[in-house]
């Protein structure tokens, strides 16, 4: 329902030009505005069986039941639609929806497919990782990254714990998991669940977009969501070559931890990956009461935090010139 409401609030402002709110008694979509809907659904065009993506290094077999959305509309739905900044997008492959869903369907899920060239990640730690430490040292981690998050503005967010304890297949090199986050008071969580597929050179992402409530459906069909991507001969795990292609600085656990599992850690994790899902986790999943007007009034809030994150950067970053600078000895010893 939130996707509706977001969704609903930029067509207003991009049909009207005006940041009009309607009756906040009211659930009810008018029918301009589900003629608007209908209009951008209708406007995607999906496809289905085999496809190739990234210059023919990774192939999708969309079995029935599923249906794949390009590079190019995935990032005009990530954005203009959805209401995400441009450069979480810039990695999106593409999307894959459920075959009778569509990006306004609420209670249902989508997974956001990149790919990351990171190198050929070795899978030798894959069976000694204790997924339980694991899970205390992010949520250990997580409280010195709450305090920057809060410090700037931004909601806490919690590792409740897993979803979906990792299971890496071996014989496939398919890895997948899933964390259940809570972002500040929000009385839904947000479900992180990841699939990645290990490659020659790099690792294929498929991210779901879902909360806590879908993931009855996500684990129903996740089966055939791991069968779908793969990567094409030559581009394959077992090609590499170890004369010639780059080895990955991470391993298993490190993907699942988000790379790197001290101090920046958790924080990355949010950053590079639950960016797409900013909008939805800032306003949290609210009926669609009221979510035009803190959505027009979350923007210019959002503008300001933007500007002050800046110049708390700017700062920062002069400091730490300030720090390498040969007056700053006292700095300096700190180091």
């Amino acid at each position: 329902m939130f996707r509706i409401a977001l969704s609903l609030a930029l067509l207003i402002c991009l049909s009207f030009g005006v940041k009009a709110a309607p009756p906040e008694d009211s659930t009810t979509v008018s029918e301009a505005e589900q003629q608007a809907i209908d209009s951008i659904v209708a406007s995607y065009k999906y496809k289905t069986g085999k496809i190739e993506i990234s210059n023919g290094e990774i192939v999708l077999n969309v079995p029935a039941g599923f249906k794949f959305l390009d590079a190019a509309q995935s990032k005009q739905l990530l954005t203009d639609i959805w209401g995400n900044p441009p450069e979480t997008s810039e990695d999106a492959l593409g999307m894959i929806f459920p075959a009778n869903t569509d990006p306004f369907t609420p209670n249902s899920y989508a997974f956001i497919v990149s790919y990351d060239e990171t190198g050929f990640v070795k899978d030798e730690d894959a069976d000694k990782i204790n997924y339980d430490d694991m899970l205390k040292q992010l949520q250990e981690d997580e409280v010195e990254a709450n305090a920057a998050r809060t410090k700037l503005g931004y909601q806490p967010i919690h590792m409740v714990g897993w979803a979906q304890k990792p299971y890496y297949d071996k014989k496939r090199n398919v890895l997948h998991w899933a964390k259940e986050l809570k972002f500040g008071d929000d009385e839904v969580n947000t479900l992180n669940y990841d699939v990645r597929v290990l490659g020659r050179k790099g690792v294929l992402s498929l991210k779901a977009i879902a909360t806590t409530t879908e993931l009855a459906l996500v684990n129903k069909n996740i089966d055939q969501v791991l069968h779908i991507a793969s990567f094409n001969k030559d581009f394959t795990y077992a090609d590499f070559n170890p004369g010639v292609d780059k080895i990955a600085a991470v391993g298993i656990g490190a993907l699942v931890a988000g790379k790197v599992l001290a101090k920046v850690g958790f924080f990355a994790v949010i950053l590079k990956f639950l960016a797409p899902l900013w909008k939805f986790i800032a306003l949290g999943f609210v009926a669609l009461i009221g979510v035009f007007r803190k959505f027009f009034t979350g923007r210019r809030k959002k503008q300001e935090e933007t500007a002050e994150l800046a110049t708390e950067e700017e700062v920062v970053a002069a400091e730490e010139v300030e720090a390498t600078a040969p007056s700053a000895g006292a700095e300096q010893e700190k180091h």
